[in-house]
């Protein structure tokens, strides 16, 4: 993805349009922290004026690196790679995988298909649930006892479904 051109006169309709977002918080955070009536807000020192415009824009920079971060995460979500995030971005596979770590779900190193699990004498089979990209697991402890997740939360895991899946067959082992 090449890197978006911008005009002359965008950049000064974006500038115009983050100046007029960042005037009322720059007014309630220098209002807050002099504790001056609106009309004498911008009264007062320039430097302390100037320093109070800055620490506004921290908070603006540090909102935008969220919003972004949430771009990343539902463009990954819909099948972005880390590789396509950072062309978007105009960085490299490895810088995008940086900033976003969790962006991109990365495959299961043990595979993404079902499995069975065999513990204390009972059986279990994990699997992922396609509608929510979560894992599920079914069983049948030592004891004859069904059991299962289906009715809760898919878990976010294949390891965490094993996990809860051993938890059931160690409570249902054969006497």
């Amino acid at each position: 993805m090449p890197k978006p051109e911008i005009t002359t006169e965008e950049l000064t309709a974006l500038d115009r349009a983050l100046l007029d977002a960042l005037n009322p918080l720059a007014t309630a955070l220098r209002a807050r922290e002099t504790g001056l009536p609106a009309d004498l807000m911008w009264a007062g020192d320039p430097a302390d004026v100037a320093l109070s415009v800055l620490s506004t824009w921290k908070v603006v920079d540090e909102e935008v690196k969220r919003l972004t971060a949430i771009a990343a995460q539902t463009a990954g979500s819909y099948g972005a790679s880390y590789e396509r995030l950072g062309a978007a971005w105009g960085i490299t596979r490895q810088g995008a995988r940086k900033k976003w770590p969790d962006a991109v779900e990365r495959p299961a190193a043990s595979g993404a298909g079902a499995s069975g699990l065999e513990l204390f004498g009972g059986t279990a089979e994990l699997f992922r649930e396609a509608s929510s990209a979560g894992w599920r697991w079914t069983g049948r402890g030592a004891d004859g006892t069904l059991g299962g997740a289906a009715a809760a939360p898919a878990l976010a895991t294949k390891e965490e479904a094993a996990a809860h899946a051993g938890a059931f067959l160690k409570e249902h082992a054969a006497g």
